[in-house]
């Protein structure tokens, strides 16, 4: 009998924050899967669950995903991928792959799921929903997302003055995640449209690194991968 693929999400960063369902499936799963750095420190997904799983009752399965865009090795990194867990499921045993957030929010697990279903369709592929870091972010930010006909929008921040300009003079409220690596374009944007005071900036929500920046200090300031911006008007 072929093990069952579990897609869990364990939240923004703060242990607390994983549903009872995600935790009760992290018991029963006898294979932990999770994203693990090249050199061998703790992915964050894994460091929320380190307080729930002990490593010597599980297998502990470490995948290494490719951070390229060439079609070429993509391919064939993401098939020696999915064949690893691949193993574990054919042996009879279910399999939980952890992620940050939520399984199928602009989720590792996505990729994931799609590949395997591609490559072993004969497998039952199940997710866990998981409290994200943009419901985290507006928690601990105190600022609501939407309430009434307001318009969200949920934009990975990019190179493009005028698309991100767009998004947002047309909604209510957006959140840019990947917003790290454009910090400065975003406030030069921002102070255009006179609202740099309807901004915030937090690194690693509701984790014990997290970080609530002052918008008007970020210029030229680096940022981590996980930075997310909030615009409420």
């Amino acid at each position: 009998m072929i093990g069952t693929l579990y897609g869990l999400g364990v939240g923004p960063g703060d242990p607390e924050l994983i549903t009872v369902k995600a935790f009760r499936k992290l018991k029963e799963s006898p294979v932990i899967a999770y994203p693990k750095k090249r050199k061998g420190s703790k992915s964050y997904a894994h460091r929320i669950i380190d307080v729930y799983v002990k490593p010597e009752e599980k297998e502990m399965l470490g995948l290494v995903f490719p951070m390229t865009k060439d079609p070429v090795i993509l391919e064939r990194e993401w098939t020696k991928t999915v064949e690893m867990v691949w193993e574990k499921l054919e042996e009879g045993k279910d399999v939980a792959f952890v992620t940050e957030g939520d399984p199928l929010l602009y989720s590792t697990f996505i990729h994931m799921m799609n590949v395997m279903k591609e490559l072993h369709p004969e497998v039952d592929i199940k997710t866990v929903p998981g409290i994200s870091s943009i419901n985290g972010a507006a928690s601990r930010l105190g600022i609501p997302l939407a309430e009434g006909d307001d318009h969200v929008a949920i934009i990975p921040a990019r190179d493009d003055y005028e698309t991100m300009k767009k998004v947002m003079e047309e909604n209510d409220c957006v959140v840019f995640i990947k917003v790290a690596k454009v910090m400065d374009l975003m406030l030069e944007i921002l102070r255009e449209l006179d609202i740099v005071d309807r901004a915030s900036v937090v690194t690693k929500v509701t984790s014990d690194e997290e970080i609530i920046w002052d918008v008007r200090e970020l210029e030229n300031v680096e940022l981590e991968y996980l930075t997310l911006m909030v615009v409420r008007k």
